[in-house]
This record gives structure tokens, sequence and C-alpha cells, in this order.
């Protein structure tokens, strides 16, 4: 039987291949399984720098595998409770982990495909390819994390379009909305993000991991407390040797080589 998560590492990036192409990539429990377990260890892993998420075949992410949701022992509910709490570790491991985390959307993503996309901090897209939040059409509610991080990239009135009429999102029109950051010819998605990744690699993970954890936490503060947390982490970064050598270069109008973690 093929692995159903396949995993690379080079040159600092791992790259994460969803391995269903039979069924679109459609999440059940076991693949769920894997991607949470693999998100927990390179997030901990310090020879990486930088994590990609893709599809094998012709779709990133179909979302919940709903023929395995009705074979489920107790029914879907209990399927896609189950599902989901695994499922939700490995998004907030997306959100919290310092290292940037980049889909590669090679093909269609729907329902927890479109959550998992959102989750990441990058989304390059294949131009074919089709985004669709998928859920209330078949009569569900969003999981994945999809419902926090949609209006915030979208806006709040969007994101309600988005969810009452469920119409499939272009490639250009998920860019002109701000669902993707990049727009690529067909086939050359992971190659794109893998470049992405590459020029991040570069930067100080301790700078950008502050800064995301900054920004995700940016909407449940208020602005005296979000200031001071600005502050502190200003502070602790001129302390940290990245903060060091980038103060250093700028003053040496040099480019600045940050360590490894």
């Amino acid at each position: 039987m093929a692995e159903l998560l396949t995993v690379g590492k080079a040159e600092g990036i791992a790259t994460l291949l969803l391995n269903r192409p039979e069924a679109y990539n459609a999440l059940n429990m076991d693949l769920v399984e894997s991607l949470t377990v693999n998100l927990i260890s390179l997030a901990g892993d310090a020879t990486v720098r930088g994590i990609i998420i893709s599809g094998q075949g012709k779709a990133f992410c179909a979302g919940g595998d709903l023929k395995y949701a009705l074979e489920f022992p107790g029914g879907p509910s209990a399927a896609f409770r189950e599902m989901a709490g695994r499922f939700h570790q490995g998004v907030l491991e997306i959100r919290r982990m310092a290292k940037p985390v980049i889909a590669a959307v090679n093909g269609t993503a729907a329902g927890g495909g479109f959550s998992l996309a959102l989750a990441c901090d990058f989304r390059v897209v294949a131009k074919s390819a089709v985004l669709c939040q998928a859920y209330t059409s078949s009569g569900l509610s969003i999981d994945g994390g999809g419902s926090f991080t949609l209006p915030r990239l979208v806006g709040m009135a969007r994101a309600l379009e988005i969810m009452a009429f469920d119409r499939p999102i272009s490639s250009e029109q998920a860019l002109s909305w701000g669902l993707a950051t990049k727009v690529v010819e067909d086939g050359h998605a992971l190659e794109e993000a893998i470049r992405m990744a590459l020029e991040l690699a570069k930067r100080s993970l301790n700078s950008l991991g502050l800064s995301k954890r900054l920004l995700n936490d940016s909407f449940n503060t208020s602005i005296e407390t979000h200031m001071e947390r600005e502050r502190t982490g200003l502070g602790d970064c001129a302390a940290h040797p990245d903060g060091m050598e980038g103060i250093r270069a700028f003053l040496e109008k040099r480019k600045p080589v940050f360590g490894p973690g």
C-alpha cells in the first residue's frame, strides 16, 4: 500500500505531498493523522527552515472523504468530529510555527483542502486550479480554521458571500481577492513554492516567527496590549544574534547572514 503522505527534504525545505490521487487527495483519518504528525515533527526539526504542502496528481485536496465518513462506525457525525479534532491540531501547528508554510495549490482545493490552503502563510496557485469552500453545498459548516482565516484574508462581507453561494473561485479571482500569493502556469506550482521557500530560508526565522505571531494575534487584543507585545518583541529581536547581525549588516552595507534558528 502506497504512503498516503510522501515527505521529502532538500536544502532545508520539507515537502509534504498528499498522496491519494485516485481520490483527489481527499482526507480520511489516516491521511489527516500522517499530515498532523509530520507537521508537529517538522516544526521542531532544526534542519528545516520552510515547509511546502501540495498534492499528487490533478488535485491539491478535495476535502474530507465523504464516502469514508458515511462508512465510519457511528456515522458521518462521529467521523467528522474525530477527523476535525486531529486536523485542527495540524492547522494550529501551521499557524504557530515560526517557519513559513507554503501551499503549492497544483489543482482543485475544496472543503478541507480549501481550509488547509488558507491556513498556510502563502499560496502559490496553478493557473487552472479552482478554489471552492464546498462545505455549505453539502449541508456542512466549515472546519480547519477556514472560518477564522477567510474573513481575515478577504473581509467579512466577501467571506459571507463565499460561504453562502459557494461559487468556484478561479486562480485569477483568488489572486485579486488576496487568497493567492502568486499564480503560475500549470505544472509549476511546486517549483515556484520551493523557490519561494528557499528565498525565505535566507531570512531570520526568529524575526519571521515573531512577526507571524504578532499578525495572528492582532485581531484578538487591544491596541495597547498589542503595542506592548510589539515593544517586547522588538527588544527581544534586537538582543537575538539575528537582530545583531541584521543591524551590523545594515550599517556595513552588506547582506546579513542569519543563523539556523
